[in-house]
């Protein structure tokens, strides 16, 4: 199996346009969307739900009114200030918890005298198993406000591997997450390429910079290319010479296209929309990055 993440030192360079378009010039695939906190690859990609499961992560604290006796002492444990009091701490207050202020801890679940505090699994999104035209994809939803994103990358990714183990021959193609935080750690561990989308830019080219560190962390191959490149040329230069200094291949180049725009509108990669520049400069890219595999 071969895998290639695309990833980028920041948000709106245009990765997903590109993944969208890996897809459908590998014609079969299996299609990864890491980027759980902020999905959009379904956006052009379209797919069908086939299996959707439930993603439970952490616990959360929970107070049953009917047994609680109002002694106050999750209040005056809980260091987050989670526990909500309503009425007078003289009489019988209620006592609850604040969904959005709960760590998780289990400080408030040990120290109730009476065990009146429930300690359940807390709900943090949905995975899916989807089809589309170009193969299955893995894919997900991080709910509203919920955290560890890199827990539910971890097993987006490990779905989507065991689908492309279990076909001979096929790629895995996964949308990464922006940035270099946890979500990216758990989408290009064990990969054996990387894409960076780059925008020329003074903080895409700082990002990118903190990007390709991480890849060397990993050891993992390194391509690099610019998404937009004529909007600065001289910035562009820079990446490419940022490339040659870090042992990184350069990929290619993409123009600015309004194509790119319309083909989003209608839902289909860019690469699919007519005689596209940046279509034409993606098929480019794809082509230089499979005669130059490891």
């Amino acid at each position: 199996m071969k895998e290639i993440v695309i990833l980028s030192g920041k948000g709106g360079t245009g990765k997903t346009t590109v993944a969208a378009s890996f897809a459908s010039l590998a014609g079969n695939s299996v299609i990864a969307d890491c980027d759980v906190d902020a999905a959009d690859l379904h956006l052009i990609l379209r797919p069908s739900i086939r299996i959707s499961n439930q993603f439970f992560c952490g616990h959360l604290a929970e107070i049953r009114g009917k047994d609680c006796i109002h002694c106050g002492a999750c209040l005056t444990h809980c260091r987050f200030e989670a526990v909500i009091m309503k009425g007078d701490a003289a009489g019988e207050a209620e006592f609850s918890i604040s969904e959005s202020a709960c760590e998780g801890c289990g400080a408030c679940v040990k120290l109730c005298p009476v065990k009146a505090i429930d300690f359940n699994e807390r709900y943090c999104g949905e995975w899916y198993v989807s089809g589309t035209r170009f193969g299955p994809m893995v894919h997900a939803v991080l709910a509203p406000g919920a955290e560890n994103s890199g827990k539910l990358v971890g097993m987006v990714r490990t779905k989507a591997r065991e689908l492309a183990m279990g076909s001979e021959g096929k790629m895995l193609i996964t949308d990464g997450p922006p940035g270099i935080g946890c979500p990216v750690i758990s989408s290009v561990t064990g990969a054996e390429e990387v894409l960076l989308v780059a925008e020329p830019t003074p903080p895409g080219i700082h990002d990118l910079q903190r990007a390709i560190s991480l890849a060397r962390h990993f050891d993992t191959k390194i391509f690099i290319c610019v998404n937009r490149f004529d909007i600065n040329i001289e910035l562009t230069e820079n990446i490419e010479k940022i490339a040659a200094e870090t042992g990184s291949k350069f990929a290619g180049k993409i123009p600015y296209d309004m194509d790119v725009v319309c083909a989003n509108d209608k839902g289909i990669p860019v690469v699919e929309h007519g005689k596209s520049d940046a279509g034409n400069a993606i098929a480019e890219i794809w082509k230089y990055m499979q005669a130059n595999k490891q």
